[in-house]
């Protein structure tokens, strides 16, 4: 019934001009939307109305849009690249992909004792029991390289959060506003 609901939504979003699957006409790309001429208007009003109300309307508050490319060094200080990782798992009957770790609370929560191994679990969405890849770590990073060459001299994440850029610009912030803290950094 929610489903129902859900493909409704995103039905009309679509119809209208809010939403359309980005490289639809190519099969698509899974989670995935490009935003149409009403969508982009109404993404930029939401963002617009943001920007005046938390960082315009505030004199203890500044603006900042930081790159959402930034060098490794960065994730690595911030321990984004050692542990923005999940164990990730697919069932080999219905392929949908779970967090192993999840899959495992998830029955402990149930069954009130720990499961052994996946093979006790049953899938979610097929109900098929111990059906489960070996789990695989899974970065949340999103890899990629700044110049022609390929190597680890080129190597940058896309920004999984905006923090990092409020982070490392601080002192920045802090000395070209005329701040001092407690004061905040708004960015979209």
């Amino acid at each position: 019934m929610a489903t129902d609901r859900l493909e409704n939504i995103v039905g009309l979003a679509k119809r209208r001009g809010f939403v359309y699957p980005s490289s639809e006409i190519y099969g698509g790309l899974r989670a995935s939307w490009d935003y149409g001429p009403l969508g982009v208007e109404l993404k930029n009003n939401v963002k617009r109305q943001w920007w005046k109300s938390m960082v315009m309307g505030r004199e203890d508050v500044v603006g900042l849009d930081s790159c959402v490319i930034l060098s490794k060094e960065v994730w690595e200080a911030s321990g984004h690249v050692a542990t923005f990782s999940d164990p990730l798992t697919e069932c080999t009957a219905c392929h949908k992909r779970y967090r192993a770790d999840h899959l495992m609370e998830a029955y402990e929560a149930k069954h009130k004792k720990a499961a052994t191994s996946l093979t006790e679990i049953n899938c979610p969405a097929c109900g098929n029991k111990g059906q489960f890849t070996e789990p695989k770590q899974f970065s949340g990073m999103l890899k990629t390289y700044l110049g022609p060459v390929e190597d680890e001299s080129g190597l940058a994440y896309l920004r999984p959060e905006t923090a990092q850029g409020i982070f490392i610009n601080f002192d920045q912030v802090m000395t070209t506003s005329r701040k001092k803290p407690p004061f905040g950094i708004g960015q979209i």
